[in-house]
């Protein structure tokens, strides 16, 4: 795409397609980027000038990136490590369109088949869609083994005899289990990524304007979790309040304008709030807003 700024700074940013793109342009928004997709093509525009976006599979993204058609991508550690991709890792992004938790690539079988390791395999025939990473695997283990690419529906092959074994991602392992499954090792941890092109990463201008991003999405994700707490408390009250408050800081505390009364203000996990609140107001404490967060850096 040409320069939407009318120079040559222009940060070419990938965007994965698929599962992950509507958790991503959330992500991005909270973060302070409106991403709006154009149907029927693979360039959604941007609220910044300095950035151009493409729609790209996570699958493909390391590829594209370590090829300098993007600057700057996101997409699974699993698909950098599938290709052996030469890029720059920025940082860890966990999360997804389900969870906040890294999905575990695994190696199962069926529950009633006789293998209960890795080595157990040897000569058998492996499917999966991770078959770069899987071959690696079991070579690096010494343990001859048949990969073979699987297009979709990767545990009914093991079910129906087509292979032995499976490599098949999962959160949970409940899918796994339900189609009968046995997990017998784990082969990987994968969460998302922000990586960058080696020449664009050594490029100030792309450097800063990559942190810039990578500062702001990892602020909104750990906003998620938080929330924010304004009360006011009597003079008297305080210490007891503030025995109460865990914290992300210590809390921010002002006096309200001709009066004994205090302001308080504190950050604190959104889980904690719905035991926290009674607890406080039984403490003395009046007003108490709850509000959420955008970002925390």
């Amino acid at each position: 795409m040409p320069p939407v700024n009318g120079n040559d700074k222009v940060l070419k940013l990938g965007i994965p397609k698929g599962s992950l793109q509507e958790a991503t342009f959330k992500l991005f928004a909270k973060a302070g980027w409106k991403i709006r997709e154009h149907h029927r093509n693979y360039f959604p525009a941007i609220n910044d000038q300095d950035i151009s976006c493409s729609l790209c599979r996570a699958q493909e993204m390391a590829r594209y990136v370590e090829a300098g058609t993007f600057d700057v991508g996101l997409t699974g550690r699993d698909w950098i490590m599938e290709y052996n991709s030469d890029v720059h890792v920025v940082s860890d992004l966990v999360y997804s369109k389900a969870s906040d938790r890294p999905v575990r690539w695994v190696l199962a079988v069926k529950g009633d088949s006789p293998y209960k390791r890795p080595e157990d395999l040897t000569g058998k025939k492996i499917a999966t869609e991770l078959v770069g990473f899987t071959k690696r695997y079991f070579e690096e283990a010494g343990i001859p083994v048949e990969v073979e690419f699987s297009w979709g529906a990767t545990e009914a092959k093991v079910v129906e005899g087509l292979c032995d074994a499976i490599v098949e991602v999962t959160e949970t392992g409940t899918t796994i289990k339900a189609h009968g499954l046995r997990i017998i090792a784990d082969l990987m941890h994968s969460n998302t990524q922000i990586i960058a092109n080696k020449a664009a990463w050594q490029d100030p201008w792309k450097r800063k304007k990559i942190e810039q991003i990578d500062m702001l999405l990892k602020g909104a994700l750990c906003a998620e979790r938080l929330v924010g707490l304004k009360m006011n408390v009597p003079q008297d009250k305080v210490e007891a309040v503030m025995s109460l408050l865990p914290a992300l800081n210590s809390p921010t505390v002002a006096h309200l304008y001709k009066s004994d009364w205090l302001s308080v203000e504190i950050v604190v996990e959104e889980g904690v709030v719905r035991d926290l609140i009674p607890q406080l107001c039984e403490a003395g404490a009046q007003g108490i807003i709850e509000y959420a967060l955008n970002k925390v850096i």
